[in-house]
């Protein structure tokens, strides 16, 4: 009867080979070998950027200007003298006399609604046809009252003005108003986009 094999040998009295286990495992060379192809990528498009030719397109963080989105690189420059002088531009066109001038100061889809017409003027042709009569009165336009706020691209002046009006055959009569102008600039120019006069009302008593 044979002698029984003590444990921990084998049969050719070698002690067995031990489990292989820990970074020596078959999954980690793997690991290993996904790792190493990561690295070798990343090494392969650096040298890529690092070789591209000058003036070739790379790709470039935006900045906080482009992040900002163009809205604001838009935005026309105006402030509240220059608010004033656009009011100044449209009195000076009633002192010309033209019609055709003042109506040409209000954008194509403006809406007039005038001190002295109880019609809503929205069109170039209506405009001008208010300023016939109002302008064969010669008025002299001036500002009594006047708060102006700012937005971009656009601007609001509000208050009170006057005219000084010249009836043919008349004495002079000065008539006071109510009044707001919403201007927008159009990318060329500012333009009258909204125009309201009303005749002041008459003192409470």
């Amino acid at each position: 009867m044979a002698a029984p094999i003590p444990r921990g040998l084998t049969t050719a009295g070698r002690p067995p080979r031990p489990r292989q286990t820990g970074p020596q495992s078959p999954r980690a060379p793997r690991a290993w070998r996904q790792r190493l192809r990561g690295v070798l990528l990343g090494l392969v498009l650096g040298l890529g950027l690092l070789l591209a030719p000058a003036g070739s397109p790379t790709w470039a963080a935006p900045t906080s200007q482009e992040q900002a989105g163009p809205a604001s690189a838009l935005c026309a420059p105006i402030d509240t003298a220059g608010v004033a002088a656009l009011f100044d531009r449209w009195n000076a066109a009633l002192a010309s006399g033209d019609p055709e001038q003042v109506a040409a100061l209000y954008g194509d889809d403006a809406l007039l609604l005038p001190t002295l017409s109880p019609i809503p003027r929205a069109d170039h042709a209506a405009i001008a046809d208010y300023f016939v009569q109002f302008l064969a009165q010669a008025p002299e336009g001036r500002i009594d009252s006047r708060t102006v706020r700012l937005g971009c691209n656009e601007a609001l002046d509000a208050g009170t003005y006057s005219f000084l009006l010249h009836p043919a055959g008349q004495e002079p009569r000065r008539v006071a108003a109510r009044y707001s102008f919403v201007y927008s600039f159009d990318g060329t120019d500012w333009h009258i986009q909204h125009h309201h006069s009303s005749l002041m009302p008459a003192a409470a008593a």
